[in-house]
């Protein structure tokens, strides 16, 4: 390993010359409290900017190791050191000047949620602490600018390092709240089974937004209040007693005027399954991890999904036992939506009738009376709701703004009133008497069946395919666009890039048309339990930013591929 001297005086010697004489400068260097080390160094100044990674010894950053004991608590401070650091970087970025992206310093930009990250990992073993950056490195023109470099390199990120890795220098009651907070969520979301939720939403919440595009808590918002029917009191170890809204298992309507917080409670639950930072007003809301937002999805691809359930007897003769499709209808999308969220081990359902497909949600009484059973292939949500919590123990929670058929379904009805929550089961109950439902025997199905084995052309299987990354609408492999954008519970973009980076790992080791879906996901998802998001780019010294997805949208991205085989 070369020390900050050797990486000094190469900085001296190339100079004013070239920008490809940047590339001598890959490798690790020895700086007085940590190791840096360039990983990639960009092409040109307006290129992509060059990737570079900080790492500190464990005796060095000296993390008390009750910070990191358990993941959670890990995995919060590492979302803490990332968003200070970055904080420090912003305050530097662009000091050194230069051409294109000259100067520029930054890492991941952490949004509400506390995510798993390549941009910073620490060893819970050692203590050690790994962080990963981008720097833009500076030039005039396409000439090496290495005056304006040793200056990131000497005098802006070592204090960046200063102010953000080293315990010394930060505030221990801080970092002590927030794992402590961590651990708080993660009792809670151990609470919610063993006391029959599926969900949990505390006293004092603020759960509106700013605006449609910032996820900052509103202000001046009307707090949540459970209705004392619903109140539940939790005991956490940190926070202590706890008391808010429990959503237990079953199925539960979400109701109310226009503009009166349904959406709003339903968006709650629906980032519930990750924990927030605080200040965020979501912190203890929490919902089953393996909650799904299900909508329609016109147009999507489906690769052999058991739709039967659902669907049923279509007029063109197409199985719906193995459905295909290059372009689904709304009802046929959601259906398959349900299925595989099945398929991916859901225990909660999260639908907003505002983005569903009608004639999948229900059919009334006057729609069945003109259109037979056995003239209609399509068997509405609403006739199967019951059997899914009662056969396959998946939940539901719908928000319904103009039906009130699931009344007569639903284990729980609340009404929001001007963002309050008003338990009104027994009044709703009683109203739907008045309006019994239309029953007709229903068509009888099997258990849908899990055992797609997906493979893919020998072609996708190489070193060669290229990956993008679309935002948090999808990925792109070879031109071939995975969409995403309607799975709802992606929150970030790395995770995007984590979910292509898995396509492609994916597809040179394990789509070989012998494991089946299940099989496929459960081997990444051990793979990163075990080594971690790094472990997706195989070794490579230059690790792409990443945040874990959950396993949910994993089988949503595979299921999406019009490229994968069954």
């Amino acid at each position: 390993m070369q020390t900050s001297s050797d990486l000094k005086a190469l900085l001296a010697r190339i100079d004013r010359r070239g920008y490809p004489a940047y590339k001598d400068t890959k490798g690790a260097y020895r700086f007085a409290d940590y190791v840096l080390s360039i990983d990639h160094v960009q092409g040109d100044p307006f290129a992509s900017p060059s990737r570079l990674s900080i790492r500190v010894e464990g005796k060095t950053a000296a993390f008390p190791p009750e910070l990191y004991s358990l993941p959670c608590r890990r995995i919060a401070l590492q979302d803490e050191l990332t968003r200070r650091f970055g904080s420090r970087a912003e305050r530097v970025s662009y000091q050194a000047k230069g051409s294109g992206r000259s100067g520029l310093i930054c890492v991941s930009r952490c949004g509400q949620e506390v995510l798993e990250r390549t941009a910073c990992s620490l060893d819970p073993k050692t203590g050690e602490i790994l962080l990963r950056l981008e720097v833009g490195f500076p030039a005039n023109g396409r000439t090496i600018n290495a005056r304006e470099l040793e200056k990131i390199l000497f005098e802006l990120l070592p204090r960046c390092v200063e102010d953000s890795l080293l315990y010394a220098n930060l505030d221990a009651r801080r970092l002590r709240a927030v794992a402590d907070l961590a651990e708080d969520q993660q009792a809670i979301r151990r609470m919610l089974p063993e006391l029959g939720l599926c969900a949990f939403v505390a006293d004092g919440s603020i759960l509106p937004r700013a605006s449609g595009v910032s996820d900052l808590p509103m202000k001046g918002a009307v707090a949540f209040r459970s209705p004392k029917e619903l109140a539940v009191t939790l005991e956490l170890p940190h926070r202590g007693k706890l008391t808010g809204m429990g959503v237990k298992k079953g199925i539960h309507v979400i109701v109310g005027g226009g503009y009166h917080g349904k959406s709003t409670l339903l968006k709650a639950l629906e980032r519930g399954v990750y924990n927030h930072i605080a200040g965020d007003g979501r912190e203890y809301v929490i919902t089953d991890e393996t909650a799904v937002k299900i909508r329609a999805e016109d147009g999507r691809s489906i690769r052999g999904t058991d739709i039967s359930m659902f669907i049923h007897d279509l007029p063109n003769g197409a199985d719906t036992r193995a459905f295909v499709t290059e372009d689904a209808s709304g009802s046929t999308s959601q259906a398959a939506n349900v299925v595989e969220s099945l398929e991916a081990g859901t225990s909660l359902l999260l639908i907003d009738e505002d983005t569903s497909a009608t004639n999948f949600m229900i059919r009334d009484e006057l729609m069945q009376r003109v259109i037979r059973r056995d003239m209609e292939p399509i068997t509405p949500l609403i006739d199967r709701i019951r059997e899914l919590y009662e056969t396959y123990g998946v939940s539901t929670v719908i928000v319904a703004g103009s039906s009130g058929a699931y009344f007569h379904v639903a284990d729980c009805i609340i009404q929001m009133d001007r963002y309050v929550p008003r338990d009104i089961t027994a009044l709703a109950k009683r109203e739907a008497q008045a309006f019994p439902l239309c029953s007709e025997p229903l068509p009888s199905v099997s258990v849908p069946t899990f055992d797609r084995r997906p493979k893919v052309s020998p072609e996708l299987c190489g070193d060669r395919v290229k990956c993008k990354t679309l935002g948090r609408d999808g990925v792109s492999l070879n031109r071939e666009t995975v969409d995403l954008r309607y799975v709802e519970q992606i929150v970030d973009s790395e995770q995007t890039a984590a979910l292509g980076a898995c396509l492609l790992y994916a597809q040179k080791h394990l789509l070989n048309g012998r494991k089946t879906l299940r099989e496929v996901v459960d081997e990444l998802e051990e793979l990163l339990e075990r080594q971690g998001l790094a472990a997706l780019c195989e070794g490579r010294s230059e690790v792409a930013f990443l945040a874990r997805p959950r396993k949910q949208e994993l089988f949503a991205c595979f299921n999406r591929y019009r490229k994968l085989k069954l």
